[in-house]
């Protein structure tokens, strides 16, 4: 089988998910098992069918023509700044965290480290964010690998600091519980006991 780091060295890295897959790894480990076809990346157009022919040892030929109609050209998302909400959608939208900003403050795209991905644009609710084409990307595709990555391992830590926060609230209500049944049935215990010793005099 081919390695399938040399596989995903090949793609863009624009990390879009327009291929079908959730990241340009998860489509390398496709074509690497043989479940995806070499003409899925609209990003990487023809040069990149033609990369991944050459590396499969395909015919790139019958691949061509869809890659042909499905390029899609660079492309750099701008926010207008005047128009933005700070709602934050479209920094967790961003597979690079190439978007900086906070709840209610303006947002800007960092432009060398944006990969035109356009993830950013449909959950905007104001619209304020439009794709503008490149002659060529300005982004490093090792970085934008690595920032990809890197926000993966941030989303699933925060996702188990979630959970391990939800158990250890429920340890506390369930320790609670239990201290208050305590106390309850110490106070019966204590009353009871004061009503025994009324009794006996």
């Amino acid at each position: 089988m081919i390695d399938v780091n040399a596989i995903d060295a090949l793609l863009p890295q624009t990390q879009c998910g327009e291929c079908g897959y959730p990241g340009c790894l998860p489509y390398a480990q496709a074509l690497a098992q043989g479940q995806a076809s070499i003409d899925k990346c609209p990003p990487g157009g023809v040069a990149t069918v033609k990369a991944l022919a050459s590396l499969l040892h395909l015919d790139a030929t019958p691949y061509l023509k869809t890659a042909i109609t499905n390029t899609r050209p660079p492309a750099l998302a701008i926010i207008r700044e005047e128009e933005c909400i700070g709602c934050t959608k479209c920094i967790q939208a961003c597979p690079v965290d190439a978007i900086i900003g906070s709840a209610k403050l303006m947002h800007h795209v960092l432009a060398d480290e944006c990969t035109g991905c356009g993830l950013c644009v449909e959950p905007c609710p104001v619209d304020c964010i439009e794709m503008v084409t490149l002659p060529a990307p300005r982004y490093d595709p090792h970085l934008a690998r690595d920032r990809f990555n890197q926000r993966h391992v941030r989303l699933l830590r925060e996702e188990q600091d979630k959970h391990q926060a939800y158990r250890d609230k429920r340890q506390l209500a369930l320790r609670a519980d239990n201290e208050d049944t305590h106390a309850k049935q110490d106070y019966i215990r204590q009353a009871m006991a004061r009503v025994s010793s009324k009794k006996s005099t």
